[in-house]
C-alpha cells in the first residue's frame, strides 16, 4: 500500500512571472502566493526573480 502526497502547485501571483511554486514553499503576501520575496514586494528595484527562463522585473 502506497501513500499519495498531494502537492498543490500554483503560478506566481506576479503578473509577468512565469514561475510555478508549491504552496508550501511560496512567499505569501496579501493572500497571494509568490515564488520569491522580490515578486512579493512588487519588484521595487526592478530586479527579476532570477529563476531560469523567467524575465519578470515588475
Amino acid at each position: 500500500m502506497s501513500e499519495t502526497v498531494d502537492v498543490e502547485m500554483v503560478k506566481c501571483a506576479c503578473q509577468d512571472c512565469v514561475c510555478v511554486v508549491s504552496l508550501g514553499k511560496a512567499v505569501m503576501h496579501d493572500g497571494r502566493a509568490f515564488c520569491c520575496d522580490e515578486c512579493a514586494a512588487g519588484h521595487p528595484d526592478h530586479s527579476g526573480c532570477n529563476h531560469a527562463g523567467c524575465t519578470c522585473h515588475g
